[in-house]
C-alpha cells in the first residue's frame, strides 16, 4: 500500500490496485495548492471522513473529472447523489468488501457540516484493509475510549492520526491514542495548514521518541509505503 501526503488530511493511496482519494483539500490549501493539481489526480475512490470545508473542498471536481465514487456516511452519499456523483453509503460499525480492500467505518468525536450549512452527518474514521496490511484513517478526531476497541479485531501496520490541536488531538492525546490502537508507527496530518494548528515539528518527534514511537511528518507530495 503506498500513501501520498497533499497537506491537512488529504491523502493519495494505491491499494488492491485502484486510486482512493481520501479527504481532498487541495485547490485552496495554503500548503498544497502550488504543489499538487487536482486535474492531475487519478481516483476510483474518494473517501471522506466528514462535510467541513477543509475535507470536501475538491471532491465534486475531482469526482466528475475522473467518475470516482465517494464513501462517506450516508448523509454525504445524498448529497453528492442530488449533485450526479456516484457514492456508496456506510455507517459506523458497518463494513463492506471493495474491489481495493475492505474498509470499517469507526467512530470519530468531532462535529460536521457542509460550508452552504447543510447536515453532514455523524464524523467518521476507517480501518483499510488492502494488500495484506491494515492501516487507521482516523479523521479529525478527539481521543476517544473507541479506540481501544479498534486492536480488538485489527492488527495495525499505521495510523494516520491528526496532531495540530486546537480542532483535534494535539501531539500528547496522539501518544495516547496510539497506546489505544495498538500502533507505533503514526503518519501526522491536520497540522500546520492554519495559524490554529501550527506544530513544533522537532518536538513532536522527541515526544514520540521519547515512548519509543515512530512519528512521520510528510512534505506535500511526498509518499510513505505500508
Amino acid at each position: 500500500m503506498k500513501i501520498q501526503f497533499y497537506g491537512q488530511n488529504s491523502l493519495h493511496i494505491e491499494a488492491g490496485g485502484k486510486h482512493i482519494i481520501v479527504d481532498p483539500f487541495i485547490s485552496e490549501s495554503p500548503l498544497a495548492k502550488d504543489k499538487v493539481k487536482i486535474e492531475d489526480l487519478k481516483a476510483d475512490y474518494i473517501i471522506l471522513t466528514h462535510a467541513h470545508g477543509d475535507h470536501i473542498l475538491d471532491a465534486e471536481a475531482i469526482a466528475k473529472n475522473t467518475g470516482a465514487k465517494i464513501i462517506s456516511n450516508f448523509e454525504i452519499v445524498n448529497y453528492y447523489a442530488a449533485k450526479d456523483i456516484e457514492g456508496h453509503p456506510m455507517n459506523h460499525g458497518g463494513s463492506f468488501e471493495f474491489d481495493f480492500g475492505k474498509l470499517k467505518m469507526v467512530n470519530a468525536i468531532h462535529s460536521s457540516s457542509f460550508p452552504d450549512g447543510t447536515y453532514g452527518g455523524n464524523p467518521a474514521g476507517f480501518i483499510l484493509e488492502a494488500d495484506e496490511k491494515t492501516i487507521y484513517i482516523a479523521g479529525d478526531t478527539a481521543l476517544t475510549m473507541d479506540m481501544k476497541l479498534i486492536p480488538m479485531r485489527y492488527k495495525l501496520d499505521l495510523a494516520i492520526l491528526p496532531i495540530g490541536d486546537n480542532f483535534t488531538m494535539d501531539v500528547e492525546d496522539a501518544i495516547i491514542a496510539s497506546d489505544f490502537i495498538a500502533c507505533d508507527r503514526i503518519l501526522g496530518c491536520h497540522y500546520d495548514t492554519f495559524g490554529y494548528i501550527e506544530i513544533n515539528h522537532e518536538e513532536a518527534f522527541n515526544k514520540f521518541k521519547e515512548k519509543n514511537k515512530e512519528l512521520i511528518l510528510l512534505p506535500i507530495g511526498d509518499t510513505v509505503i505500508v
